[in-house]
């Protein structure tokens, strides 16, 4: 994102007022947030404080129960996976979602498969093409995996959020949303990564990032987001902060 100030122009999506309650739970309590074009936002907070609840609202996998999501100043209705998909809005869970037995461009075009004709008349998966648009892909955002043809059980867990982010950069997401991605990874892998997500934001996507690892955070984000019991306590410059006052307003709910 630009070091110049955002302005409402630079809102892509903004949430307003989202409300989630399980029973007398108030899982997500009227939190309001814009994220802007091409930027990366790290939502941090213990466990229990709403995040993941959160996320869901606005992946339409569980709608909330007040409150809307915009996209470019345009009200959403958010109430399945499908009204998020065709929104341009992506969500990448922990258990990735892949099909161990399948290859790579298998996995990328899970869903989406390309197919084509024997003779013209017997259908069948275009293996070739599905090849070939994987590897364009992946060379667009700068990755490299040696084993395209390989059942992705293969591959290492690093390689295997790369298929994985793949898959929602083949639709033509506008926004990304990722729960944990360094998650159990090694220095290295982690790493490629975090390099990919600079990437996807270099190119005007932007990226909503869940983590509790406040060491990535600070290397990957250009604002903070800081919840703690369902409440949002503030949204912050990662340039203009330091882990310790993060780490205070987790543990002792201090406002931004």
């Amino acid at each position: 994102m630009s070091d110049s100030r955002p302005t409402a122009s630079d809102v892509l999506m903004r949430v307003v007022g989202l409300d989630k309650s399980y029973g007398g739970l108030k899982a997500v309590d009227s939190v309001t947030f814009d994220v802007y074009r091409g930027e990366v936002l790290a939502l941090v907070g213990d466990n229990g404080a709403g995040k993941s609840t959160l996320i869901k609202a606005i992946a339409g996998a569980q709608p909330p129960d007040a409150g809307h999501v915009e996209m470019e100043g345009v009200p959403l209705r958010m109430r399945t996976p499908r009204d998020a998909d065709a929104a341009g809005i992506g969500c990448l869970h922990q258990g990735l979602g892949l099909v161990d037995t399948l290859d790579v461009p298998e996995n990328v075009f899970l869903g989406r498969e390309l197919r084509t004709r024997v003779l013209g008349l017997v259908p069948q998966l275009d293996h070739g093409e599905m090849r070939q648009r994987t590897i364009e892909l992946l060379d667009r955002f700068g990755v490299h995996l040696p084993r395209l043809n390989d059942p992705v059980i293969r591959l290492s867990g690093g390689q295997r959020q790369t298929v994985a982010i793949s898959r929602l950069l083949l639709q033509e997401v506008r926004l990304v949303i990722m729960d944990e991605p360094m998650a159990a990874l090694g220095v290295e892998e982690g790493a490629r990564v975090l390099e990919l997500v600079r990437n996807m934001r270099d190119r005007g996507i932007s990226i909503i990032v869940i983590s509790h690892n406040l060491e990535h955070v600070f290397q990957l984000a250009d604002r903070i987001a800081v919840m703690k019991n369902g409440r949002l306590l503030g949204v912050v410059e990662a340039a203009s902060t330091t882990r310790e006052a993060i780490v205070r307003m987790i543990t002792f709910g201090e406002a931004a």
